[in-house]
């Protein structure tokens, strides 16, 4: 096993900015010990969203983001060893789960897309990284993802209480921990992805703080239930989705059959709608006694307060109740997964992600011993 410090490294769905997180990690723990929250340029940002919603552009601009998104998660690295002291040394490895741009689990040709150039970050760094987490999963039939459920299943599983861990990003994800039962996962749908669109392209801010803007609206019952005929709210799990499918093109088509409705009022459906498709979830699959909730989802007081009234007699909170943070929760599983990969364990659960077997995930980008002893 290869105990020591690891540095993990996330930009999701969301794409509010690049979380690192540094950790002690040995075989029964993780200890978070320092993060930082890297800001993305507005220009990639957007160059990025217009990929995942299908915009086409030349393999000349793919390979320049992922040049730029790799210098940026470079910079992002060294920012926070810089800020701790350290250098290559004191760092086994760095977990980089890359920008997802592209996931298209299922059809003829299954294939997923991450970019931002991890030789980038050891050229950088000086230390090994562990990227490309998800193709090996779906190499053997899976889904590719989620994969932090088996993160969530080390830290936070207890022997008698029933739980489920709920990652609201971009996505939303939940993680089931029964005592006695497999592990299972699976993305319910939109979690903060269609609430950012709709406030960034209506009021040009990131995100809805506080859920202010929805709060002064009012859910519009039909528009709802359109939303939540779409058929991947009704698919079975092992199920998975990002923004290739949610993004601001699907809520166009939603809308266009309700002309004129007021921007907060959208936007507290929009609030509702991943409240819902959460909640439901939650019951189909039998109901727990805690649901604790991580990222950015769980700063929303609206979102959580309609959770906790649509699931009574279940307890609902952060997974900060626990000591881990909700904001470093996902950089922290892909710290975690690096810790596996480069110490020959799995790092998929297949009845998870449906593959057909538990294997070693993620390509490694080793150090350069020549450049480290200049």
């Amino acid at each position: 096993m290869k105990s020591g410090r690891y540095i993990g490294v996330m930009s999701g769905t969301s794409l509010d900015g690049i979380d690192v997180v540094l950790a002690a990690i040995d075989e029964h723990l993780v200890v978070q010990l320092a993060n930082h929250s890297h800001p993305i340029p507005l220009a990639l940002k957007n160059a990025i969203l217009a990929i995942c919603q299908g915009q086409q552009l030349t393999l000349s601009q793919l390979g320049q983001l992922d040049h730029r998104l790799g210098t940026l998660f470079a910079e992002a690295v060294q920012t926070l060893m810089d800020k701790q002291g350290l250098t290559y040394a004191d760092v086994v490895a760095i977990g980089c789960h890359g920008q997802t741009v592209w996931h298209e689990p299922k059809g003829e040709a299954p294939h997923t897309l991450q970019i931002g150039d991890n030789n980038r970050i050891v050229a950088r760094t000086g230390v090994t990284v562990v990227g490309d987490f998800r193709r090996r999963d779906m190499a053997l039939g899976g889904q590719g993802a989620p994969l932090v459920p088996a993160f969530h299943h080390a830290l936070l599983a207890h022997p008698t209480e029933s739980r489920m861990v709920l990652n609201i990003g971009g996505i939303a994800n939940l993680s089931l921990l029964i005592p006695g039962k497999p592990v299972k996962g699976y993305d319910t749908g939109p979690g903060n992805m269609l609430m950012d669109a709709w406030i960034w392209r209506q009021k040009g801010k990131p995100y809805d703080e506080d859920a202010q803007w929805a709060s002064s609206g009012k859910v519009v019952l039909p528009l709802l239930q359109q939303m939540l005929s779409d058929p991947y709210f009704a698919s079975p799990a092992p199920k998975s989705t990002g923004r290739e499918y949610f993004n601001y093109g699907w809520l166009e088509r939603q809308l266009s059959a309700f002309p004129g409705l007021a921007g907060e009022d959208v936007q507290a459906t929009l609030t509702e709608l991943s409240a819902e498709t959460i909640a439901e979830q939650v019951l189909l699959c039998g109901g727990c006694e805690r649901l604790m909730v991580c990222g950015g989802g769980s700063r929303n007081p609206l979102l959580m307060a309609r959770l906790a009234g649509l699931l009574p007699g279940i307890e609902v909170g952060s997974t900060d109740e626990a000591g881990i943070s909700g904001d470093d929760m996902e950089a922290l599983a892909f710290a975690w997964l690096a810790y596996r990969t480069v110490s020959g364990l799995s790092g998929n659960l297949p009845s998870v992600t449906g593959a057909s077997e538990a294997s070693v995930i993620g390509a490694i980008f080793p150090a350069n011993p020549l450049h480290n002893q200049s």
